[in-house]
């Protein structure tokens, strides 16, 4: 079994292969919310903090933390955003930027143990992520894709994989410190998208017996009825390997303490008993 222990101020979170799902909450995340880009220009975090409660008490274990929209500073944004969450939340969090200087700056005012989302497979995110990650102690998501894009082939996805990790390990990183993203893409526009990160995941839970990540409800974009598309992937992704999904806890957390009872990592049902004693009204 490999387990990923990420930590708060205090609180501690261990990933495990062979343990239930965690949940990483995506929704500090301005796209599609208009309302967190206006209160975080003004550097109001009150938006902010609400969504985090409540994605808390929806069941999230850890916090994804995205800042990023057009214009925005966020080398000087995302280290005010992480200290605002820490000094009223005690919950690990997964920075969240393609700016490599955004995360080592979060880096430096964080507590406890953060995520990185993301490092992938080319040159350039290599050299500048991995030693960040390491000087900071931190545990990276590595996407599988490189120079070269996308490749719709599932071995040549474990194989970036592989090359990531062989990457990150050389470089001081604990190998369990890999968390691998599978890449989840729309398949309105490829029909056969969802069976290729499907296959992706059961390969690297085979074969490398990582943790696994993805964004889960990207392979229901601009289609209707997503919420119903959403769980029955992320269902059979659960199944193939999935470890940690970054969705919204508000519309998951019923699903994956479903599956883990069903896999028996929920004995005597305490966990899925508890959910709806903690969600339903009285």
């Amino acid at each position: 079994m490999m387990k990923t222990i990420l930590r708060g101020r205090t609180k501690e979170v261990i990933i495990d292969t062979g343990g239930p799902v965690v949940i990483i909450g995506e929704c500090i995340n301005p796209t599609r919310r208009r309302k967190l880009v206006s209160t975080l220009q003004a550097r109001d975090f009150s938006y902010m903090l609400e969504l985090a409660g409540s994605q808390i008490k929806a069941m999230a274990d850890v916090l994804d933390v995205n800042v990023g929209y057009p214009g925005v500073d966020d080398e000087a944004l995302l280290p005010e955003a992480v200290i605002a969450l820490q000094d009223n939340f005690d919950i690990p969090l997964c920075l969240d930027s393609p700016n490599p200087k955004a995360i080592e700056a979060a880096l430096k005012v964080a507590k406890g143990k953060c995520l990185i989302n993301s490092v992938n497979a080319e040159e350039a995110s290599l050299q500048k992520l991995l030693p960040v990650a390491r000087e900071y102690g931190a545990a990276i998501i590595g996407l599988v894709l490189d120079d070269d894009g996308i490749t719709n082939d599932p071995e040549k996805r474990l194989r970036l994989a592989e090359k990531i990790i062989e990457r990150a390990v050389r470089a001081g990183i604990r190998e369990e410190d890999v968390i691998i993203d599978p890449m989840a893409m729309a398949v309105s526009a490829d029909p056969n998208a969802c069976r290729v990160t499907l296959e992706t995941i059961k390969l690297v839970h085979d074969r490398l017996g990582h943790n696994i990540t993805q964004g889960a409800s990207n392979i229901s974009f601009g289609l209707p009825n997503r919420e119903n598309i959403n769980n029955a992937y992320m269902a059979m992704s659960i199944m193939y390997g999935l470890t940690c999904p970054i969705a919204n806890p508000e519309r998951i957390a019923g699903l994956v303490r479903a599956a883990d009872l069903i896999l028996a990592r929920d004995e005597y049902a305490i966990r899925f008993i508890e959910h709806y004693q903690t969600t339903l009204p009285s």
